[in-house]
């Protein structure tokens, strides 16, 4: 897994089609963990009933970075989630928005591995996906060093296309 390659949960559309996450009313948060997509501990797109906190199989909260300095237990809310349509491709994105964490050069989270994608609104705040951080996979970065942030792709957060 490269840098910056976000990955859905396979359990997400599960948590679509059954109502536990709305896409449209939901607020989305984006969070830090020391779990690694290409090491152990591991987070992988199978991961069973991901959520950020105990209400289902994979509580990825109890992997969160230590809060302090630029980062706030919990994470960073997606600011203006929007939906769009172009031709047959439907998009969520943040409306242009980043994350941005910015460094305090002092009580920063040093072992940032993943950045993870959750619904703050479902009940058991189901997890849409994740982003390595890392740039081979098991090495942490640190918001000491400089402020970690999040780039969308210009595309949209994520995309699904429609049958033709």
């Amino acid at each position: 897994m490269a840098q910056g390659t976000f990955t859905l949960f396979n359990e997400f559309g599960k948590s679509k089609g059954d109502g536990r996450i709305n896409m449209a009313t939901d607020t989305f948060k984006v969070a830090l963990v020391t779990l690694q997509a290409g090491g152990t501990p591991t987070i992988t797109a199978a991961d069973a009933v991901p959520t950020w906190g105990a209400g289902g199989t994979t509580n990825l909260a109890s992997s969160e970075v230590a809060a302090g300095g630029g980062y706030m237990a919990g994470g960073i809310s997606i600011a203006t989630p929007t939906w769009t349509l172009t031709g047959a491709v439907v998009t969520f994105d943040d409306d242009g928005s980043n994350i941005l964490w910015t460094s305090a050069a002092s009580g920063d989270p040093a072992t940032i591995k993943v950045a993870v994608v959750y619904s703050d609104t479902a009940s058991n705040k189901d997890a849409v996906g994740f982003i390595d951080m890392t740039s081979d996979g098991t090495t942490a970065i640190s918001l000491l060093a400089a402020d970690v942030g999040v780039n969308w792709n210009a595309s949209g957060v994520l995309a699904e296309t429609a049958n033709a």
